[in-house]
């Protein structure tokens, strides 16, 4: 069963075949590029979340034990 495609994006498809074949390529690439890309980030990001969380709890302790102190943006 093929997924059903809204409205806008049936549209936007629409508008993009009336375009030169070479200008429907580029933007072609473009979006599969970009639907890769964010792919691999989501694939990163969800392989990161246990290295995040011990990072957060180590930054958490040292903030209650007062070995770290707040950012002065005027010293930056």
């Amino acid at each position: 069963m093929l997924p059903i495609m809204t409205s806008t994006l049936d549209a936007a498809i629409a508008k993009l075949a009336a375009l030169p074949p070479q200008e429907q390529d580029r933007v072609g690439t473009w979006i599969l590029e970009e639907l890769r890309d964010e792919g691999a980030w989501t694939k990163r990001f969800s392989a990161s979340q246990d290295a995040l969380g011990r990072l957060a709890a180590e930054a958490r302790a040292d903030r209650a034990a007062g070995r770290v102190s707040d950012l002065d943006s005027d010293t930056l």
